[in-house]
């Protein structure tokens, strides 16, 4: 015999909606048990005097704060799985809401499910009322001539509530649903609020990994690759002061590999500085910028005012700024002069590069300029840039002290 489609859809509704209610009786059941407990143990205390009430109380207060935070991940899983309701995680700062739903209305509905399920067994024991009177033995249904009128009212009430049982049901699950998707769901904005802590705490551990391997990098080439330059070119120059009776050809050849081995040293001490100065790390930005100062290939003048440190990727950054700004003033810019101001405003590190060249720069046409702000705004900083025709060119820089 095939069941009718409709029916056998209606009764895997009926036994979701089912599960659903059975699985929420104990979850509801937990926190008005652990409040009774409490009340005992009050109780006991208000009562004789008895130091076991004293004692025993902290014990269901603890489960009882705990079942209020922890019945919720219960609760997602009962949503997911049987109603296919994703409730989204609630933090910790979101627990009155969780407190309200598992030891406020929680209880309520656990009433009305108790019901339903009551109603459901009751409705299927009265609806058999016929078989189990067909089962007693025929002396009992002698002596008791009108049980089977009255197992036929029983069986037609059965029926009819029976019949009811999945109206109800179907109705106590959309209204959990609508309360738990109101009381734990959370909304648009506050679900975007958290994708952005979410984002920024993402992008935040993004950039720390990042100068993380700069300085992994600046480390070994500083005690590998630089070093092994460093003795090859002092074997080199040995060479060249001790071998004095070489073939010209051959002193040739020794001379360009020592100026070779030179200026790859140098090559390499800006690489790395690039990468990330260990001054940096041990002076702060001041003597940082201080050597990029005095590096540079034109006049700079220097003044910073910083009573404290900032975070090790917001000192990265600002230095970055600086020295990018300072190449793009010594190749583009054809100024006699630049100044750098570096200053601390409460949680804001300010840094203002200035100088007198030709102006006109635009960040939306340089990729050097277009990277210099993707990394300021990296650490949540504000880039503005100034630069008419004719100069001066003026770049400003905030950075939150706080990131």
């Amino acid at each position: 015999m095939t069941t009718p489609p409709r029916l056998r859809r209606a009764l895997v509704r009926l036994r979701r909606d089912l599960l659903f209610i059975g699985a929420g009786v104990p979850l509801h059941a937990v926190p008005p048990l652990l409040i009774f407990w409490v009340l005992l143990q009050l109780m006991d205390i208000l009562g004789p005097a008895s130091d076991l009430g004293t004692l025993l109380l902290p014990v269901p207060v603890t489960l009882l704060l705990i079942a209020a935070y922890g019945l919720t991940a219960a609760q997602r899983w009962r949503f997911r799985t049987l109603c296919g309701a994703d409730l989204p995680r609630l933090r910790r700062r979101e627990g009155k809401r969780q407190w309200a739903y598992n030891c406020l209305i929680g209880p309520l509905f656990g009433l009305l499910e108790l019901a339903v399920l009551a109603t459901f067994v009751a409705a299927l024991a009265a609806a058999t009322s016929l078989v189990w009177v067909g089962a007693i033995g025929w002396e009992w249904r002698v002596h008791h001539a009108g049980v089977w009128t009255w197992a036929g009212y029983a069986t037609a009430v059965g029926l009819a509530a029976l019949a009811a049982v999945p109206a109800l049901a179907g109705g106590l699950v959309r209204l959990e649903n609508i309360v738990g998707r109101a009381v734990l769901y959370v909304s648009r904005s506050e679900e975007l609020e958290r994708r952005v802590e979410d984002l920024t705490e993402s992008r935040a551990g993004a950039v720390d990994a990042a100068d993380a391997e700069r300085r992994r990098i600046e480390r070994d080439l500083h005690d590998g690759a630089q070093q092994r330059l460093v003795a090859l070119a002092l074997n080199l120059g040995l060479a060249k002061a001790t071998l004095k009776d070489l073939p010209p050809e051959a002193r040739q050849v020794i001379d360009e590999a020592h100026r070779d081995a030179k200026e790859a040293i140098e090559e390499l001490n800006s690489l790395v500085r690039g990468l990330h100065p260990a001054v940096l790390d041990e002076l702060g930005l001041d003597a940082a910028l201080s050597g990029l100062a005095a590096r540079a290939p034109l006049p700079v003048r220097l003044w910073t005012e910083l009573p404290d440190r900032a975070a090790p990727a917001v000192e990265a950054v600002a230095y970055f700024v600086v020295s990018e700004a300072l190449n793009n003033v010594a190749k583009h810019a054809e100024a006699t002069r630049a100044e750098v101001n570096v200053t601390r405003l409460g949680e804001i590190l300010r840094v203002v590069v200035t100088d007198d060249g030709v102006g006109g720069a635009d960040p939306a046409r340089g990729s050097g300029l277009k990277g210099l702000a993707q990394r300021v705004r990296s650490v949540d900083g504000a880039f503005r840039m100034s630069s008419p025709v004719g100069g001066p060119t003026t770049m400003t820089v905030e950075l939150p002290c706080t990131t």
